[in-house]
């Protein structure tokens, strides 16, 4: 006979180390990229790998099920195999008909007591009276077998399995050492031991059955507690999962619904810039037009009402090209064929010759080319400043300067005009700002400033920094920076006023 394998309910632990991993690539939001016309699109979102297909929550029930199915069909197995090797060397050590009849009626009782369990108390997951019942009497028949013929003890080893599913846990002890006397006993012989020898070494098979059962008891309870933390494990990353697939969902709709508004930010942007432009070119042109036909509406002179027609016909294709320019998102037209100083300077003398008023233009430090998204804002700026002058400021005089520094380009336009409190100025509601607060918004597109300086009777002064991007042969649009912007020098550190009564 062969040593007895102490296995219980530890053949329940022994199931796979793997449990579900949780993949390395977490989706996060997908970047949203935004094209100049306000068209957004976006990469298509990874799909995330799925967990492990045999994981050790799939491994875990394998293992309970061949568990349960050996529960069910061990016992017959076992008791067969007894049989077969009780009456098989039945005329060596049964010889008598009463022990081969004593053998067949246990073997029958047996029978009927794994019919009776299979029938009606199967599938219990903890001990009961009727399970407690069926150990005793199951490991009462297999010791009488053995004590008729030692090869019955392979039944007698079923009490090794199951014994915490059918027995009270104080129980449990007590059935192993029966099962443990009865194996060691056929191991030794069979019973009774017929001398001292026998009697010495049944001592010593049971001593090591013993030991083994406190072994393989030892084994056992760590399994079982390996075996929870294996399924507490696997219960928190299904948790875990839920939860991921839960985010993604929530970033997938957030996904979309960053799509939808960043379409709506185009389509405000680009209304909001075509709103700015034909305030800053056809609104001015349109002002400047009335003007001409006032004056030609007022006079008798010929000559002086010629002059200005001509000039309102002026004022309507310069205004015409500027509508044309501002719908395919053009630069300014003084720009197209010139630097920055020169198409401000061209500017100002046109102001000038239309409004009458006295200007100057002035150029400190070195001029260079500079971004055009950089240029073309200075030139808006400076005609949103000359168009206020002429409608506000009822200047005699007028003076812009543009200065060229280190990291930086200023832009200053003065006048000697009624002036205002810029306190009082009144901001204007509604999606976007024109005028004073148009001026802002551009400045701030290219990570500028601008800056009001006025007082009643005393004239004003409206002062513009931007940062001094040179020109590149490939120019990249500029992006609004909202940090770490350049240190500002305000309005007042530089002459902004002058003596009214100056020359």
């Amino acid at each position: 006979m062969t040593g007895p394998v102490q296995q219980t309910e530890a053949m329940r632990g022994n199931w796979s180390d793997g449990v579900p991993r949780l993949s390395s690539k977490q989706p996060g939001p997908s970047p949203v990229t935004e094209d100049a016309s306000g068209n957004s699109s976006s990469p298509a979102p990874e799909e995330t790998p799925a967990v492990l297909p045999l994981d050790a929550a799939t491994a875990h029930r394998r293992v309970e099920e061949r568990w349960e199915a050996f529960l069910r069909w061990g016992p017959y197995s076992m008791l067969g195999v007894s049989a077969v090797l009780v009456f098989g060397s039945a005329g060596q050590l049964m010889p008598s008909a009463a022990e081969l009849w004593a053998a067949a009626g246990l073997f029958a009782a047996g029978l009927l007591l794994e019919l009776w369990w299979s029938r009606n108390h199967r599938g219990h997951a903890t001990p009961t009276p009727a399970s407690a019942c069926y150990y005793t009497v199951r490991w009462a028949l297999a010791f009488a077998l053995s004590w008729l013929n030692p090869f019955a003890a392979f039944y007698a080893a079923l009490g090794y399995f199951g014994a915490e599913r059918h027995l009270p846990h104080r129980w449990v002890p007590l059935g192993l050492f029966a099962s443990a006397v009865t194996i060691a006993g056929s191991q030794s012989g069979g019973f009774p031991p017929p001398s001292a020898a026998r009697w010495g070494l049944f001592g010593a098979i049971l001593s090591i059955h013993v030991a083994l059962f406190w072994v393989f008891s030892k084994l056992n309870t760590y399994e079982n507690q390996r075996t929870q933390v294996h399924l507490a494990t696997i219960a928190e990353l299904e948790r875990t999962n839920t939860r991921l697939q839960q985010a993604l969902d929530e970033n997938a709709a957030l996904h979309a619904q960053l799509l939808v508004q960043a379409r709506e930010a185009g389509v405000a942007d680009e209304r909001r810039r075509l709103a700015a432009e034909i305030h800053d070119t056809i609104a001015q042109g349109l002002t400047g037009i009335i003007a001409q036909l006032q004056v030609v509406a007022n006079t008798d002179d010929h000559a002086l009402a010629r002059a200005h027609l001509d000039r309102a016909a002026d004022l309507a294709r310069a205004s015409l090209g500027e509508a044309r320019r501002s719908v395919h998102n053009l630069g300014p037209a003084a720009l197209q064929d010139q630097g920055l100083a020169e198409a401000l300077k061209q500017t100002v003398a046109e102001w000038s010759a239309r409004t009458g008023v006295r200007a100057e233009f002035t150029v400190t430090g070195t001029a260079e080319p500079l971004h055009d998204e950089i240029e073309g804002t200075l030139v808006r700026i400076a005609q949103e400043a000359l168009s206020n002058a002429a409608r506000h400021a009822s200047a005699t005089r007028l003076g812009v300067t543009l200065s060229y520094m280190d990291d930086e380009v200023a832009l200053d336009v003065r006048d000697d005009g009624a002036g205002f409190d810029p306190l009082a100025l009144p901001r204007r509601s509604g999606s976007g700002g024109f005028g004073v607060d148009g001026m802002r918004a551009r400045a701030e597109r290219v990570a500028g400033t601008v800056e009001i300086e006025s007082e009643p009777g005393f004239g004003t002064a409206v002062s513009a920094r931007v940062p001094l991007v040179r020109k590149e042969p490939e120019q990249p649009p500029l992006v609004h920076r909202t940090a770490e912007q350049p240190p500002l020098v305000r309005a007042q550190d530089r002459p902004v006023r002058w003596d009214r009564h100056d020359d």
